[in-house]
């Protein structure tokens, strides 16, 4: 896995239900270094701190391989690297094979998964339909936040290489399904809940299921 663009944004106003809100989902690709800095990217543009950004979600990355099926749903939007509001584009990132917990260095940084991306109205903004969210949600890959365990800088072409891989075999994927399942399967409830790499709040709301 490598990078293949590093990109930020600037905020951007909106309308939403009638009222004015900005968001900085609007990410475009720098061609130099970003500094992941312990809860957010430098220079990048958070709208609402309270759901992007800290320390479990101070860095998302989202996988090359998935915008060809997306390009080809959505032929006719401006596509560019960022189109999903991620600041790392990586290549051949896969979400079945990747575990919450993996530790890796990424250029001068350290940086652990944390969690996968899920989707709010702001992405149907970008993508010109609400409808996207249940897309997004059945394809079923979502990329995934980064908690930055020692900063550092980033740039296009830099490798992701697995420093330490998480004792807990709990994978984005395997997450992000439970999150949206009816039927939660207890086992990976049971995972989700021994996974410390987890933001708390994520691990609390799946007690009942047990």
């Amino acid at each position: 896995m490598r990078v293949l663009s590093t990109n930020i944004g600037k905020l951007t106003p909106i309308t939403w239900n009638g009222k004015e809100l900005h968001t900085g989902i609007y990410k475009y690709p720098t061609n130099s270094a970003l500094l992941l800095e312990k809860e957010t990217v430098a220079n990048d543009a958070i709208a609402n701190r309270k759901v992007h950004g800290g320390i479990y979600k101070a860095c998302y990355l989202f996988s090359a391989k998935h915008y060809p099926y997306w390009e080809k749903r959505y032929p006719n939007l401006d596509w560019n690297w960022g189109m999903f509001g991620e600041n790392l584009s990586i290549s051949d990132m896969d979400e079945t094979q990747i575990r919450i917990g993996d530790i890796y260095k990424i250029g001068s940084a350290l940086v652990q998964i944390t969690q996968p991306r899920e989707p709010c109205f702001k992405l149907g903004i970008r993508f010109g339909t609400q409808q996207i969210l249940k897309e997004f949600i059945d394809h079923g890959y979502p990329g995934m936040y980064l908690r930055i365990l020692e900063e550092g800088k980033v740039s296009p072409e830099d490798e992701l290489k697995l420093i330490k891989p998480s004792d807990n075999l709990l994978t984005v994927y395997q997450f992000f399904q439970l999150l949206y399942a009816k039927k939660k399967d207890k086992k990976l409830v049971k995972l989700a809940l021994e996974n410390m790499a987890l933001p708390e709040n994520k691990r609390v709301g799946l007690k009942k299921y047990l």
